[in-house]
């Protein structure tokens, strides 16, 4: 079965209050980076596959043509529809494995930080290779392989608490990992940079950009903490383009 961890009343609850506050890294890092990636959304056919609770998805309905949002959680769209009034936005609830469009029916596809959550990065890549035009755009970000690689990972510190270094092992092992985020047993899926980047080249993509962003200063200047966030980095992100006949 596919994990659905963002149905999980406490798992859903923590995420909400991180989203809230911003307290996490998406606004200060992730969020930036993937969206100075992105082209003019002006009357395009946009695909957000890992939605979420439909954020990117309202920034693209004030321009874009139309908007198909999907995630696998209920609770995550359910306040998707809540919170989204725009008439050329759709959701739909599926796994991002089994979603099936037509062949070139968007101009570019966007995902943040949930392919890491994919088992089969591979079918996802050829699929969307397929639902996109001619000259589209596939922009995405995951959680850094320098960050999925071990188990339960995290900053090592010295006696009086100050960081020395973040922990890689088992890197070139590509394989399921257990981890704690919230609840316990929360499921991804680890790749080298390496497998991110040559999976989009088999399945036919240009690779336009290949990025691992640094938080944005004003963020650095509220949250002096995320300093820390310089001396490795937290998120790769990708742009692919699918070559013009």
């Amino acid at each position: 079965m596919k994990q659905n961890i963002y149905d999980n009343d406490i798992f859903f609850q923590g995420y909400q209050q991180l989203r809230a506050t911003e307290s996490g890294l998406n606004a200060a890092l992730e969020e930036p980076a993937l969206y100075a990636l992105l082209p003019a959304l002006s009357g395009l056919d946009i695909l957000d596959l890992g939605c979420g609770t439909g954020k990117f998805c309202r920034l693209a309905a004030a321009t874009a043509a139309t908007v198909t949002g999907a995630d696998i959680s209920q609770k995550m769209l359910q306040e998707a529809i809540r919170q989204t009034k725009a008439a050329n936005v759709t959701y739909i609830c599926a796994p991002t494995e089994e979603l099936t469009f037509a062949q070139q029916r968007f101009n570019l596809v966007v995902s943040s930080l949930a392919l890491h959550y994919i088992a089969n990065y591979q079918q996802v890549v050829t699929n969307v290779f397929q639902w996109l035009q001619p000259g589209g755009q596939f922009i995405f970000s995951v959680e850094h392989p320098m960050c999925t690689a071990m188990h339960h990972a995290q900053w090592q510190t010295d006696e009086a608490g100050n960081i020395l270094h973040w922990p890689v092992d088992n890197y070139q092992e590509e394989t399921i990992r257990h981890t704690t985020w919230f609840v316990e047993n929360v499921i991804k899926y680890h790749r080298t940079t390496a497998t991110y980047v040559n999976t989009l080249i088999q399945a036919g993509f240009r690779i336009a950009g290949l990025h691992e962003p640094l938080p944005v200063k004003e963020y650095l200047e509220q949250r002096p903490s995320l300093v820390r966030e310089c001396r490795r980095p937290p998120f790769l992100l990708l742009a692919a383009t699918k070559p013009s006949i």
